[in-house]
């Protein structure tokens, strides 16, 4: 809880003009300033800043609200993410009544030791895009993948390059338990005896994943060659919970307002080559099932969302569990979808081969959350006997169950029957 009182006192502190500022580029209007809109696309700037009123409003889209808003909005913040966010800018410190002083000073230890992560992981982006820019090999395999040199800067693309001790051009003491600890870094060998310290990624197109704020917090990295892992993700560390993470929403937030909802794929080569081919709505699940805070996550920027699969048991199993992650969610103004590609294609080969409006055709035609719930829940039941059809409704039952009370919820019920 955060006393009222307090926030009155951090929104009277805070320049609203500073901190759209920092996004959006504006210029005096009169006694206000003026911009184009960060919330939907547009040519002509319809988005007002006022000073007095320490608010902003769009005409073009209607979105208004204060700084605490813009950064809720904008960000995919939480409320008290956007309010610590911006106490820190003013030097405040947010109160936090109910919390003794030990366990206040434990949050604040681990909120600058999640900071020093980043900054470690930042580091380590930077020498992994330099290194890219140096790599012909590495560009050439990019180009033979279609991407242009624009979108790999847009996501920040990056070559870790062939050998064990790479970092360490990087960071001047290889041997700082930060390394380790975000990942960076495998330390083998038990304590006591001589350890061996090596880079995790090596010889790999590195694609650094950001949170809702901009910040590096874990990596994955492809082979360019013939290799096992393909993928190699980052371990979790205290910044990066893969089952909390979406790859790419940081760079979707604007194409997931212009197009109106977001499409979950299950790659971060889906989600660059869809960004490049006019789809820059699309994120990625970290090489786990779609869980409900991915979900929840995604809730905060569109109210629909349509999930990408492979039509092959793999993926109707994928399906299963996003659906699964999804009921909770499920209220009547919400759209949830299921787009199935045939099993020899990804969505990054489907647009190649067929185009964007064939894509755009399949998303149109993705199975509604109802219609998906139904056959899931009649997977292999004959529905002809009376066994299949009380063991359709077993499984039927925990996902009506999931669902909120609504309208969707009371007609299903009637489908079921």
């Amino acid at each position: 809880m955060i006393p009222h009182g307090f926030i009155q006192e951090l929104l009277s502190r805070v320049d609203i003009v500073d901190v759209v500022g920092r996004h959006v580029e504006l210029k005096k209007a009169g006694i206000n300033h003026k911009g184009l809109c960060p919330f939907h696309g547009e040519k002509s700037p319809s988005f007002i800043v006022s000073p007095t009123r320490q608010t902003y409003h769009c005409f073009g889209c209607g979105v208004h609200g204060d700084a605490i808003r813009f950064l809720t909005e904008l960000h995919g913040m939480s409320f008290v993410e956007a309010v610590q966010d911006l106490a820190q800018q003013v030097g405040l410190v947010v109160p936090e009544d109910e919390r003794s002083a030990a366990e206040q000073a434990a949050a604040a230890e681990q909120r600058q030791r999640q900071r020093t992560l980043s900054e470690v992981l930042e580091r380590a982006a930077q020498h992994y895009r330099q290194h890219l820019k140096g790599s012909q090999r590495a560009i050439g395999y990019l180009k033979g993948r279609g991407l242009s040199g624009e979108i790999a800067h847009r996501f920040g693309l990056g070559y870790a390059p062939d050998g064990w001790h790479g970092l360490a051009s990087a960071f001047a003491h290889y041997d700082d338990p930060l390394l380790v600890e975000s990942g960076l870094v495998i330390l083998q060998g038990d304590a006591g005896e001589e350890q061996r310290r090596y880079d995790r990624f090596r010889d790999r197109i590195m694609f650094p994943i950001r949170n809702v704020k901009g910040e590096t917090i874990a990596f994955g990295g492809r082979v360019l060659d013939k290799g096992e892992p393909k993928y190699l993700n980052s371990p979790e560390t205290p910044v990066f919970v893969k089952g909390r993470e979406l790859y790419g929403l940081y760079e979707a937030r604007s194409g997931l307002r212009d197009k109106g909802y977001a499409l979950v794929t299950e790659g971060y080569m889906d989600v660059v080559a869809l960004a490049q081919l006019g789809f820059p709505n699309a994120v990625a699940t970290l090489g786990t099932a779609c869980t409900a805070d991915h979900v929840h996550k995604l809730l905060r920027f569109t109210e629909q969302v349509v999930f990408s699969f492979d039509g092959d048991a793999a993926g109707r199993r994928a399906a299963g569990r996003a659906l699964e992650a999804a009921l909770p969610h499920a209220t009547d103004t919400r759209s949830f979808r299921f787009l199935f590609l045939p099993p020899e294609h990804d969505p990054d080969s489907y647009v190649r081969a067929f185009g964007p409006e064939a894509f755009e055709g399949q998303v149109r035609d993705a199975v509604p959350l109802s219609r998906q719930l139904l056959e899931h829940a009649a997977a292999e039941c004959d529905l002809n006997t009376a066994e299949g059809r009380a063991r359709m409704l077993a499984q039927a039952r925990p996902l009506w169950l999931a669902l909120p009370e609504g309208a969707l919820k009371s007609q299903l019920l009637g489908e079921l029957a």
